[in-house]
């Protein structure tokens, strides 16, 4: 009976070694893959991609995504979607590239479709009780509860009126679940959101836009700030709120946003000097 104890128990043993041996040979085989899947991507960044266009493992180096030497798993932003050992393209656009290993395609798509952490600009649309409706331009109202501005109580409710601008944050945004909205961050102030938009204009742009004028050292944005001095409230739902020192000017750089969303950078640099030698 010993011996047949200690036949089993040796047997478990060998069992889980080799399921810990097959976990670790998968885990290896799925880094070299994504290595090598990131060194192609890497040379099609900047190319044009359409919609079935697939990338898969080959005979490619196995140099880690970073400097430190550890291999970091692949990151499929949007327009990108993983599928075992493919990335498989399901948006037309231009393939972008963040260190150290995210990737997306970047295209002129104006449907939003809401995220958790990103600012938007919404609408107060109705009163619902204690909560606010607002329209951001998805596929159903969000929720926006008084109590998520910066120092609102019960007794201090904050003058949020319906047609009144709001710069948010999605903390709940899932396809099962009504979006919400709040005017806070993590450590309970305003940190720039909450309503506003007195005096000023608010356009809407395509998402790609949007990401050109939100990266840091945005040249659009510095060429929008030599013409005219301006404010800037950009959501990533496509919506912009533009004001400037004069009614006139403000529309001109609206009608300046909206026509730079299909000019290329030469275009755009061409367009701001004839309108700067021709401002007012």
């Amino acid at each position: 009976m010993r011996v047949l104890k200690r036949r089993r128990r040796s047997s478990r043993a060998a069992g889980g070694a080799a399921a810990a041996s097959l976990v670790s040979v998968s885990s290896c085989r799925e880094t070299r893959c994504s290595v090598r899947m990131f060194s192609v991507l890497k040379e099609r960044v900047g190319e044009i991609l359409l919609p079935g266009d697939e990338f898969c493992c080959g005979p490619q180096d196995t140099l880690p995504l970073t400097d430190s030497g550890k291999p970091e798993r692949l990151v499929a932003g949007p327009g990108l979607r993983l599928s075992g050992d493919r990335l498989l393209v399901s948006r037309s656009g231009v393939l972008r590239h963040k260190e150290p290993n995210k990737f997306w395609i970047e295209s002129q798509q104006r449907r939003y479709v809401p995220a958790k952490g990103e600012t938007v600009i919404a609408v107060v649309t109705a009163k619902a009780g204690d909560v606010f409706k607002v329209d951001f331009g998805g596929s159903e109202p969000a929720s926006l509860s008084y109590l998520a501005f910066d120092g609102a109580t019960k007794r201090n409710r904050p003058n949020v009126q319906v047609g009144d601008l709001v710069f948010a944050q999605f903390i709940v945004a899932n396809k099962d679940m009504e979006p919400e909205l709040v005017c806070i961050d993590g450590s309970g102030r305003a940190n720039g959101m909450g309503v506003f938009g007195a005096g000023g204009l608010l356009i809407k742009v395509s998402l790609g836009l949007v990401r050109r004028l939100l990266v840091p050292n945005s040249e659009l944005r510095a060429d929008l700030q030599q013409l005219f001095p301006c404010e800037l409230v950009v959501g990533m739902n496509g919506r912009v709120w533009v004001r400037a020192g004069t009614v006139q000017q403000t529309l001109i750089l609206a009608n300046l946003l909206q026509s730079c969303d299909t000019m290329t950078a030469p275009q755009r640099q061409q367009l701001f000097r004839r309108v700067q030698q021709g401002a007012p």
